[in-house]
């Protein structure tokens, strides 16, 4: 690769335990489905604040709550978030969280609705909540490397132009990006069915390598073995994806690994909205292919831009980071431009190529984390979603 990243910069938010924030987002932060009117009475009451609703976090047990745990801390921890206001209708479960999050440094309230009841709890919370919107506003940006940047992808409504161009585009990027410093991260365990043999071998050492076949073949014995009818029709590939050309779940796996580059290996195995520990690099995640639930656990785990490619179109955003949409479909760049954000359609007209295309996403990489709203912030996507294990006890 020509191209050199290695003196590249963003204006960033440099955080209390040293990462790097593109946002700066004072999060009201639910601790379980009932808590969710509590905080959004209190983002109602205080502006610049952003309140985070979800459906679950009562009655889990086990490793679904230690997933629930997880990415609700990795939600408030995330450096896109310079404060949060936990609230909880017990506080037992409330400081769990409370307590994760405030180990990143950053200022923490929690307060819990039992004994209290709504009105005492909201009166609260919200007096602590505009305290934190008047300190994160007087933060101020510093000159970042873009390598202290982690960014995520995952692609969505894939069809026959993802493949051949946006994830390619990825792929470059995270070439050019990774030798630099930067943190990356793949995933959608599902989509990888027909070439896990291909991902298996770009593991950068046996141990991943292991790791990640264990992952995926669990997949196929809990998930698909266990449950399924006769194969994945309808689901891998969807309907979109068989309506833009893709006729396999294998076609689509291996358009998918285009988003890794050529020369990307990864060097480890994270399960779902677990951070990463092994220092700068590739890392494969353990997630759901489903949009909204793949970019929340990535979020979760400390990644603060995420890159989507789309062939078809898909219109998902995130409440805490900003979310890039790459396509080179032409006819969805015709009739959905308002939610693409990189436009590489001449890479199929050989009007660009993939190497430009990768310049063109580092480009808007850095224009998101310098303050430029993506196409899905714009139109007001935050669409969050847990991902859950097994029924509640």
């Amino acid at each position: 690769m020509a191209y050199d990243a290695s003196n590249l910069t963003v204006s960033a938010w440099r955080r209390e335990n040293g990462r790097v924030g593109v946002r700066n987002h004072v999060v009201i932060l639910p601790v379980d489905d009932i808590s969710n009117a509590a905080c959004e009475a209190v983002a109602n009451n205080v502006k610049g604040t952003l309140a985070i609703p979800h459906a679950y976090g009562r009655l889990q047990f086990g490793e679904d709550l230690e997933l629930h745990f997880r990415t609700m801390i990795g939600t408030g921890a995330n450096p896109n978030v310079a404060a949060v206001v936990v609230i909880g209708i017990e506080p037992e479960w409330t400081k769990v969280i409370a307590d994760g999050i405030r180990a990143t440094g950053k200022p923490v309230a929690e307060f819990s609705i039992e004994q209290k009841g709504d009105f005492e709890t909201i009166r609260a919370a919200s007096w602590a909540a505009k305290e934190f919107v008047h300190w994160a506003t007087e933060l101020q940006k510093e000159e970042c490397p873009i390598a202290d940047l982690w960014v995520s992808t995952k692609c969505g409504e894939s069809d026959t132009t993802t493949g051949l161009s946006s994830c390619p585009t990825v792929g470059n990027m995270y070439d050019k990006l990774i030798p630099n410093g930067l943190y990356g991260v793949f995933g959608e365990t599902s989509e990888i069915t027909g070439a896990e043999h291909i991902c298996e071998k770009r593991a950068a050492n046996p141990e991943a390598a292991a790791k990640f076949r264990k992952t995926w073949q669990a997949y196929q014995d809990d998930v698909i073995e266990a449950h399924k009818t006769n194969d994945l029709s309808d689901s891998q590939p969807t309907k979109g994806n068989i309506l833009g050309g893709l006729s396999t779940i294998e076609e689509k796996a291996l358009g998918n690994l285009e988003k890794i580059g050529r020369e990307c290996t990864y060097i480890d195995v994270l399960e779902p909205a677990e951070a990463p520990a092994k220092g700068a690099g590739l890392y494969f995640m353990d997630t759901s292919s489903a949009a909204a639930e793949c970019v929340t656990l990535m979020a979760a785990a400390g990644y603060v831009i995420h890159t989507f490619p789309t062939g078809q179109g898909n219109v998902v955003g995130n409440p805490i980071v900003p979310v890039i949409k790459i396509s080179g479909n032409p006819r969805t760049l015709r009739t959905m431009s308002e939610h693409i954000d990189v436009d590489v359609t001449g890479v199929l007209t050989r009007e660009m190529t993939i190497d430009q295309a990768g310049d063109a996403l580092i480009d808007m990489i850095r224009r998101t984390a310098n303050g430029r709203h993506t196409a899905a912030e714009a139109l007001g996507h935050r669409e969050f979603s847990m991902t859950k294990l097994y029924r509640s006890a």
